[in-house]
């Protein structure tokens, strides 16, 4: 069995677990709807995730190695009870292992932290797509530069973690402009990216994807929807890890009047 890669949003701080103020309430409530059906999509339940997030950046990609990993929380000034969640999925010390490997095999250095906790990349959605946090889970940091090619390789590397039961997610936002979100002057630079992003992914020639990819700050009004790309630096992990399988656009929503898409690699049926 073959896992596909997911590049899924992650939403803003604790958005799915409390009410929502600054916009309608019903902001968050079509993500929250999809983060929950997303394992139904699935070829069947992963022995493990391997998750890659916007909020941890390391010099050389490092991966958790405890095995039962704290909540990171992460976000600051949202309602007490955001503080309080619980997210008790254990770590796995044998991914970890395996992770290190792979990417050395590529002749990349790597590091581990046995003390991390998950952050709020992770635990928020996945609170969503796997509630009884009863599959192992670790996370892999980014790389620090944040070079596209560079975590294309990193995926790359990873790729025969997806028949090994492992599913790999990378978590972000498509659209990550902080003095952008709610404005009417960012509606239309978000549609743009976002079409450019859909047209990418879903590109059949796999080459050209990874051409695109490595060139995406000269997508249509790239940076004004990405000042900094760790948002979206994982889904270029995840288009790594497809290497020549078809990627698609699987959600699309606008949140605070802007783009916002998840995507699906591999295992288009």
């Amino acid at each position: 069995m073959r896992f596909p890669t997911l590049y899924i949003p992650h939403g803003g701080g604790p958005c799915f677990f409390m009410d929502w103020t600054m916009g309608p309430a019903d902001t968050w409530d079509r993500m929250a709807a999809w983060l929950r059906s997303l394992s139904d999509e699935l070829p069947g339940r992963p022995q493990a995730l391997l998750v890659m997030s916007a909020h941890w950046e390391e010099a050389v990609p490092t991966v958790m190695s405890g095995a039962q990993p704290p909540l990171l929380f992460d976000y600051y000034g949202f309602p007490p009870h955001t503080y309080e969640l619980k997210w008790p999925a254990p770590g796995s010390p044998e991914l970890a292992t395996r992770v290190r490997s792979l990417l050395a095999g590529a002749g990349m250095q790597t590091g581990e932290n046995a003390a991390r906790g998950f952050d709020h990349g992770v635990f928020v959605p996945l609170l969503l797509a796997f509630p009884q946090a009863e599959v192992p889970t670790i996370q892999l940091s980014l790389r620090a530069g944040l070079d596209a090619s560079e975590h294309l390789a990193i995926g790359r590397a990873l790729a025969p973690l997806r028949d090994e039961g492992v599913l790999i997610i990378g978590s972000g936002m498509s659209y990550h402009n902080m003095r952008g979100f709610g404005t009417r002057q960012a509606a239309a630079p978000a549609r743009r990216f976002d079409d450019w992003l859909a047209e990418t992914v879903e590109l059949p020639d796999t080459k050209e994807r990874a051409r695109r990819l490595t060139r995406w700050q000269e997508a249509p009004d790239a940076l004004l929807c990405h000042p900094r790309s760790e948002h979206l630096t994982p889904l270029f992990v995840t288009a790594g890890a497809a290497a020549d399988e078809p990627g698609r656009r699987i959600f699309g929503d606008q949140v605070m009047g802007v783009n916002v898409s998840g995507v699906r690699f591999g295992g288009q049926g």
